[in-house]
């Protein structure tokens, strides 16, 4: 008896006969590096390395490299492989995972080398440095798989937000110093997974002083103060979270850059460490 549920059929079904116009061969000769879909907007669940997951909207492009003869690719299956990502009862993304959804895509295309993107919002719960109230601060996390099958890298970037006291200022001044938020992001393409998280507590250990999202009055004291008392211009601080990025033997290369959003200036103060 045939027990096959005849809905599963009827995609062949209605293909059956019908041309395949992308499977006809080109003459240009030209290979294309890239072909797929971009900045595809689909629900995500993420593993964190505690092992909870958490659920928001991801944004992918996912390409795969096209032989010189052959005419197109199949844009249906790039949304086909992520509908199957997040059905009901798969696991939530992670590093490890990404890489066997990139062999997937490689196989499902017929491709011999491709490339995953994704991108999303990460919620991390903090508690504040005194009153230890607790809340939510968002920071960007993104996730790329490149290159051949048995053969793809990864590489993670987050970009964290953290609070940064000019030296200069406080030597200068006779009340107080001037400070302000300061985006640090870090790029790394790794051997092995690293937890997202990992990267952002490098971060922000390395500021003077880290951000929350809701403090009290003793909160405020503390940060302040802490600032003060750990002043670094952004070039301190695109060199110390480089020197502890650089010294994890599960880093191949990476990129540090800092962004200090002046509060006496119209202008940024940037910094980039390239190894």
């Amino acid at each position: 008896m045939n027990t096959r549920d005849p809905n599963a059929m009827s995609t062949e079904m209605r293909n059956a006969g019908m041309p395949d116009v992308q499977r006809n061969p080109d003459r240009r000769e030209l290979r294309i590096d890239r072909v797929g879909v971009k900045d595809l907007r689909y629900p995500l669940r993420w593993q964190l390395a505690d092992g909870t997951e958490q659920s928001g909207v991801g944004t992918f492009s996912l390409y795969v490299a096209l032989a010189a003869d052959q005419k197109g690719t199949h844009m249906s299956r790039f949304v086909e492989l992520l509908e199957q990502a997040i059905a009901p009862g798969q696991p939530a993304l992670d590093g490890a995972r990404l890489p066997a959804l990139h062999a997937d895509m490689l196989a499902r295309l017929h491709a011999v080398s491709g490339r995953i993107e994704a991108s999303f919002t990460l919620f991390l719960k903090k508690a504040a440095p005194v009153s230890r109230v607790e809340s939510l601060l968002d920071y960007q996390v993104a996730v790329v798989i490149d290159g051949a099958a048995g053969e793809a890298l990864a590489t993670i970037s987050v970009i964290v937000p953290v609070k940064s006291l000019c030296p200069c200022s406080k030597s200068v001044a006779d009340y107080g110093a001037h400070n302000q938020r300061s985006h640090v992001t870090i790029t790394a393409r790794v051997r092995e997974p690293i937890p997202a998280e990992q990267l952002i507590r490098i971060a922000e250990s390395e500021a003077s002083s880290e951000i929350y999202g809701l403090l009290k009055r003793a909160d405020e004291k503390y940060i302040t103060e802490r600032a003060y008392d750990n002043p670094k211009f952004v070039e301190d601080l695109v060199r110390d979270v480089a020197a502890r990025v650089r010294s994890d033997p599960r880093v191949l290369g990476f990129s540090v850059e800092a962004e200090n959003f002046e509060s006496i200036h119209n202008h940024s103060a940037y910094a980039r460490i390239d190894g």
